[in-house]
């Protein structure tokens, strides 16, 4: 049964995912975390973590891991969560596959007129939002700690993730280098 639920998951936020791999996450996490409960909080934290320092599409890197991880917490051996992944994986991505070949000949005939100009406009914002709820739904007491319950790792992660904003944002730091050097301090610190 959590084959089939897997494929249905993962096959309706491959149709209606817009933006990228991050705008996924919150379509990933709602339907993982929170409807199925195939995951917690923390478990799915993990994954992006993982998804996001692997080579590869975090979206389909993160539906893979979701689904192994999804089979397992379900109780079945790991030969059937190697399923699960590899379901999940094709799942996310056959229906947005095949849309864009379907579309791929129209959209270039006529990718300049108004109306399309203008479902990209408002497509836009949209996106954005969902790249800001990625974002936000990853700023959680599991992440972060609670200063009531440990103040030095409620002090230490925030001061981590100004550091990792700053050294990306301002001084152009290379995110791979920027993980290496958080991980480092993880380990050392903790």
């Amino acid at each position: 049964m959590v084959f089939l639920k897997l494929f249905i998951v993962f096959s309706k936020i491959g149709i209606f995912n817009f933006g990228g791999g991050y705008a996924m996450l919150s379509l990933i996490q709602n339907e993982v975390v929170y409807k199925n409960k195939w995951l917690t909080v923390s478990e799915f934290t993990d994954i992006v973590a993982v998804s996001q320092s692997t080579p590869g599409p975090i979206g389909i890197n993160c539906a893979t891991y979701s689904g192994y991880t999804a089979v397992i917490n379900e109780g079945y051996p790991v030969w059937a969560a190697v399923i699960g992944a590899v379901l999940a994986s094709l799942s996310i991505m056959w229906l947005p596959f095949i849309l864009m070949i379907c579309i791929s000949k129209v959209m270039l005939k006529y990718c300049k007129t108004n109306a399309i100009q203008s479902i990209f406009q408002t497509l836009r914002p949209a996106i954005v939002g969902l790249l800001i709820a990625a974002s936000l739904m990853l700023m959680t007491e599991e992440n972060f700690g609670h200063p009531n319950d440990s103040t030095f790792v409620f002090i230490v992660s925030v001061s981590l993730f100004m550091l990792s904003f700053i050294g990306t944002r301002m001084y152009k730091i290379h995110p791979i280098l920027m993980i290496l050097m958080c991980g480092l301090a993880g380990l050392i610190i903790y």
